[in-house]
């Protein structure tokens, strides 16, 4: 049996978690909270931090893993990467690649050496330095929401750069031009060197839709990031703002997405998207047809579900016509998600709202044992 690493166990790596242990895989999974969603996957659990690179790097030697993913989340891209090298193991992405996708100061450096549009930005050490507003301020070294902020105007932003400096690893603090445009993310999979974009997304706060109108350029664009990054093999999403002059790279990220990328290529075209990138972690060789849409739904989206406590209704949400699944795992901005398909965009949206509509969350008694 097969022996796979998986770094984090949070919402973001859920779909991955399920899809290793349906093929039978050994999986082992690193999360420092103990009561994680996915470590119900889980054949084995390390209650570990995955930025203790070292603890994680013995863990995997310990385990004999055969393969190291880091699905959902920036940083512990990198550490995947060189425990995969230092361990002579199979990986998609160089430890080189790896830093350029975690660390979003070095990869917008490179981008901008190979002349990839891409919108303005500046490094900030001081938090006197003049900064025009309104910006987006954020250590390029912290995933996720961590001391990042959107500045827009000149009385917030001392205290949003101080804190993206307190955060940060290296000292720097990374401002970037606000994207007020139009954004979209493109999931793609790159095999032997070619870049395959499989979905592009619109972004909004509780849903990602299938497909954008802005889907080719996008793509195209992506493509080009990717391979100034050298992402040659496996996973990766790219969010793209689409401005007046043409599109512009906002970043982008050497793996799975955490937002359910991968179920949403699966609903709206039958690729095993978390099926892929565990081959590729596992450095098995990829037939070109896994790569073909199977089928093309009209519209699918997943609808974010925000609340706290317990929930009702889940039967109901799943009963919808269209929804492929609805899910609560816990988290009060992310508390769930619901998945549907539909002939349309509209349609799509329609189902996963009403899906959603039948989920209630209702805190626990206070007095209850």
């Amino acid at each position: 049996m097969e022996r796979l690493l998986v770094l984090g166990a949070g919402a973001g790596q859920l779909g991955l978690l399920a899809a290793a242990r349906a093929r039978g895989l050994f999986v082992i999974a690193v999360d420092r909270d103990p009561r994680a969603p996915g470590f119900q996957f889980a054949d084995r659990r390390a209650i570990v931090s995955v930025d203790d690179e070292p603890v994680v790097e013995r863990l995997a030697e310990a385990e004999r893993v055969d393969g190291v993913i880091a699905p959902g989340a920036d940083w512990p891209v990198g550490a995947a990467a060189r425990i995969a090298s230092k361990l002579g193991l199979p990986h998609p992405i160089s430890p080189q690649t790896a830093v350029l996708s975690a660390s979003k100061l070095r990869q917008r450096e490179r981008l901008a050496e190979a002349g990839i549009p891409q919108t303005r930005w500046q490094v900030v050490s001081r938090a006197d330095e003049a900064v025009q507003v309104p910006c987006l301020v954020r250590p390029p070294d912290r995933q996720g929401r961590r001391a990042r902020a959107l500045v827009r105007s000149s009385r917030e932003l001392r205290g949003a750069v101080r804190a993206a400096l307190r955060a940060s690893r290296i000292g720097l603090c990374l401002v970037e031009e606000l994207a007020e445009q139009p954004v979209v993310t493109v999931t793609a999979f790159s095999r032997d060197g070619v870049f395959h974009p499989l979905v592009v997304t619109d972004r909004a706060p509780l849903a990602h839709v299938w497909e954008s109108e802005h889907a080719d350029l996008a793509a195209a664009l992506a493509g080009r990031a990717a391979e100034a990054l050298g992402v040659c093999e496996g996973p990766s999403i790219t969010q793209i703002g689409i401005g007046k002059d043409g599109p512009l790279v906002l970043e982008l990220a050497a793996r799975i997405g955490g937002g359910h990328e991968a179920e949403l290529c699966d609903a709206s075209l039958g690729v095993d998207l978390h099926g892929l990138a565990l081959a590729a972690a596992l450095g098995k060789e990829i037939p070109a047809k896994r790569l073909r849409p199977k089928h093309r739904a009209g519209g699918a989206c997943v609808r974010f579900l925000s609340g706290q406590g317990e929930p009702d209704g889940l039967a109901r949400a799943q009963a919808v016509p269209g929804v492929a699944w609805a899910r609560v795992y816990g988290g009060s901005e992310r508390a769930g998600a619901v998945l549907a398909v539909g002939a349309s965009r509209d349609e799509a949206l329609e189902r996963a709202t009403r899906s959603a509509e039948c989920i209630r969350f209702s805190a626990a008694d206070a007095h209850a044992v």
